[in-house]
């Protein structure tokens, strides 16, 4: 195991006794392994379906120090940012007016907000284009510095950006603390990117031509970031403005802006200059808001990483402008068991996939197919490791899962589970709404096609077993969904596997894994799931434009 890897699991979990952890090591980068502690199988036994283990020590309690001077306890309370940032400079709404932020576990408010306008987001976007003027101009050197500096600012802080997602975002620490070396890898890989925008020479016909094409960084870039990811999304957008030279306006989460500011000042520090990311934060103007971002003509390139139904709006906004688009959408991924997996891998994979964030990730497992063969076999496995969770406020001790983001989630998780029971499911572990916005970890067997599960993502820790029979039967259904943004399979015949990986309708396949989603590789779906890739080599070319050049020689 890499000294790398060897830190980042050191900081992953330190039990009062020995334990076993498992975490993800297949990521290169240094500081990028996606260790997200995913679920509790056992008496402080954590899995993400990799297969690398270490024993380590955990702290008594993570409940932070908090006082009226430093409200959510924090290290460096400078870090707490409650206001938007425009030119460098702090930005409040022109009206005055704020939202609260809420701690998902109890309800109560941890803080506020500017609600800005359609006007704040207006300057922001001007004053992005002003600075684009002269950050387009600054080497790759100079920009894979500031990404070096911000990464290891990341890691010095890891303790107060791991605080800051509890606050907001409600995951466990483990589960946060994993987000931040997720974070900081994404802003890794793109400090060598800054150094790989290499353009090409092509053949010329004609005598006397040379032909050539150079890299140019796209301009101000509008990145639409969502809350179930509070540092690891920010991170996945801005990463690569930096490193191509672009600038931006980040319209943060109305439920999670904490750590998106937070990383925005740290980037700061780093020395990235004032202007290249404006943050703009909003509650009850987000339509607006969103709308200026999408058609102002001075943006010429839009991420976004939401709802199928928010992306078409936003994609709709942007056609009079053409701008280029990036829109990670939602999905329903398919999860398939087939009668010859390793069962402890695929146990191990489905509670990587879809327990993950509570559930609450775009990628999670949401229709699981069981073979019928080791169905029950499977579904009392689950179950048994299941039951094992631990549901509380992330700053508690051995909490394995926290709240969900809000009741709406809540409403919705319930009306799923209420409308498979009814149609014949069975509960084999959870099924309960608990106090707030904390819900049981759910496995359902016997769940029928005809259900909104299968219809429509869940968005929470419902975890459906359904039956099926057959390798062309299973294909059928996975791929029977208007979206296509990931879906997992395990199977030890090496036949199967190249077969069925070719053959789901989706953007990213993990096959005998559900651990997938690493800073190198290109992220993002097909069908309505979206267009355009995060992450790898192909992230960065999203914010980069192609010039050919030609030229001719003196002509006698």
């Amino acid at each position: 195991m890499s000294r790398a890897l060897a830190r980042c699991s050191r900081a992953l979990l330190r039990p009062q006794r020995q334990s076993k952890v498992i975490v993800n090591s297949s990521c290169p980068v240094k500081g990028s392994s996606s260790l997200v502690a995913l679920s509790k199988v056992g008496p402080l036994t954590w899995h993400t379906g990799h297969n690398v283990v270490v024993s380590q020590r955990r702290y008594a309690s993570n409940v932070p120090k908090t006082s009226s001077k430093n409200p959510l306890g924090l290290d460096d309370p400078t870090l707490l940012i409650t206001h938007g940032v425009i030119g460098g400079k702090s930005a409040k709404a022109e009206d005055g007016s704020t939202f609260d932020v809420e701690d998902p576990a109890t309800g109560k408010t941890i803080g506020t907000c500017p609600d800005m306008t359609r006007n704040d987001t207006e300057q922001a976007i001007k004053v992005a284009h002003d600075t684009f003027q002269t950050f387009k101009t600054t080497t790759p050197n100079d920009r894979h510095g500031y990404l070096l500096k911000l990464y290891q600012l990341i890691l010095d802080n890891r303790k107060d950006l791991t605080r800051l997602i509890v606050w907001e975002n409600g995951k466990s620490w483990t589960d946060a603390d994993a987000e931040v070396t997720y974070a900081a890898g994404y802003i890794g890989w793109f400090a060598g990117e800054a150094l790989r925008t290499n353009g090409e020479t092509i053949p010329c016909s004609m005598p006397g031509t040379r032909n050539f094409t150079i890299k140019q960084p796209i301009g101000v870039c509008s990145l639409l970031v969502p809350w179930n990811f509070p540092a690891g999304m920010i991170a996945r957008k801005m990463g690569p403005v930096i490193a191509t030279g672009c600038t931006a306006v980040i319209k943060t989460p109305a439920e999670t802006p904490y750590t998106n500011l937070a990383l925005v000042e740290l980037a700061s520090r780093a020395g990235v200059p004032d202007g290249v990311l404006n943050v703009v934060t909003t509650h009850k103007h987000i339509q607006e808001v969103g709308e200026e971002l999408t058609t102002n003509p001075l943006v010429k390139k839009v991420s976004f990483t939401g709802s199928t139904k928010v992306g078409k709006m936003l994609a709709k906004n942007a056609t009079d402008t053409l701008k280029k688009l990036s829109l990670e959408l939602g999905g329903n991924a398919p999860l398939i068991v087939f009668e010859d997996a390793h069962l402890p891998t695929a146990v191990a994979g489905t509670i990587a996939s879809k327990f993950r964030g509570s559930g609450q990730t775009c990628v999670c497992a949401n229709r699981i197919y069981v073979h019928e063969a080791i169905y029950d076999e499977f579904a009392s496995a689950l179950a048994e490791k299941v039951k094992a969770f631990k549901v509380g406020s992330g700053f508690e001790d051995g909490v394995t899962h926290g709240p969900l983001i809000h009741s709406r989630q809540v409403d919705k998780v319930q009306q799923h589970l209420d409308d498979a029971l009814s149609k014949g499911a069975k509960v084999l572990a959870g099924g309960k709404k608990l106090s707030g916005n904390m819900f049981q970890p759910t496995v359902l067997a016997n769940v029928p096609q005809d259900c909104l599960i299968t219809a429509e993502e869940t968005f929470g820790p419902l975890a459906a077993l359904i039956k099926f029979s057959s390798e062309e039967e299973v294909i059928r259904l996975a791929n029977n969904a208007e979206v296509g943004l990931s879906g997992y399979f395990f199977s030890q015949d090496t036949d199967r596997i190249w077969r069925v990986a070719e053959a789901l309708q989706v953007g990213i396949v993990g096959a005998n894994t559900g651990a997938i989603s690493q800073p190198v590789i290109p992220f993002g779906g097909v069908k309505e799931s979206g267009y355009g890739k995060e992450g790898g080599h192909q992230g960065t070319e999203e914010y980069l434009v192609t010039k050919y050049i030609a030229v001719g020689s003196k002509q006698e």
